[in-house]
């Protein structure tokens, strides 16, 4: 896997979710790379990543502890959005050992995953029409990043941008179109719903930062988290944020990151 590894000191670990890159964590590593070392992933198919076959969500929590084996991490603070956070919970079940502490933000949730307003993409692509549509489209980066991530931002300043970092990388690839369908249908709950006796006895030191103007994962997630997962030590609401504000709010995000942190020292 590609990822992005700045700074010096104890090392947090970025996860993105599905249709993003590790280019959603610029805005939070700025802040944070002069007191830690940030590693970012691009999960497979993603960012600089290649496909694998499987891409189902324990498929890529394997591939992010084949990873951490590779650089040689041990003890990180793992920090994960949308399906990322799935990923980090089936990654913090199983190698709990990884993880000196995690932190939630919005993401895909026990029987919320994938969440109901992202099931007509995800239709889409079991149709075999996602591929075809968004390739047709993409050199219309003002359309395409209101489709794909308008309900995600309170405001989208440079669509360029995210269009480039986000869904060309994937469509770049051999055959990246249809991996991308294979990988949305994959999204499955009982994935996740078979954690949850592991999550009831999770121990590591969880945060849980949500935005409340989220129309993919309600707060509600939040909550059911702090009650699942006896390591959560708080829930912070940050309000009106949607599904991606660690990237357009990150200057809210850190300073929770850094009291959770201080914390465990």
């Amino acid at each position: 896997m590609h990822y992005e590894d700045v700074g010096q000191g104890p090392v947090a670990l970025f996860v993105h979710g599905v249709g993003t890159s590790s280019y959603l964590w610029r805005n939070v590593i700025a802040e944070l790379r002069d007191e830690r070392r940030c590693v970012a992933v691009d999960l497979p198919l993603h960012g600089g990543s290649e496909p694998q076959e499987d891409l189902s969500i324990p498929a890529l929590a394997e591939a992010v502890e084949e990873l951490c084996q590779e650089l040689g991490l041990d003890q990180v603070d793992l920090v994960a959005n949308d399906t990322g956070g799935a990923v980090a919970q089936i990654f913090a079940v199983r190698h709990p050992e990884r993880l000196r502490s995690l932190t939630l933000t919005n993401c895909d949730v026990h029987t919320n995953t994938p969440p109901e307003a992202f099931e007509p993409t995800v239709q889409l692509a079991a149709d075999g029409h996602l591929a075809a549509l968004t390739a047709a489209v993409l050199d219309q980066p003002e359309l395409v990043a209101q489709t794909a991530f308008g309900d995600g931002y309170e405001r989208i300043d440079d669509a360029k941008a995210l269009v480039d970092n986000f869904l060309r990388p994937i469509f770049a690839k051999e055959d990246g179109g249809r991996a991308f369908e294979r990988l949305l249908t994959s999204i499955d709950a009982e994935d996740m719903v078979a954690i949850e006796p592991q999550l009831t006895v999770l121990a590591v030191p969880t945060l849980v930062v949500w935005g409340t103007g989220d129309v993919f994962f309600d707060k509600k997630w939040a909550y059911w988290l702090r009650d699942t997962i006896p390591g959560v030590r708080e829930v912070v609401e940050i309000e009106g944020g949607r599904l991606f504000f660690p990237d357009e709010r990150a200057g809210e995000l850190v300073p929770h990151l850094r009291r959770f942190w201080a914390s465990l020292d």
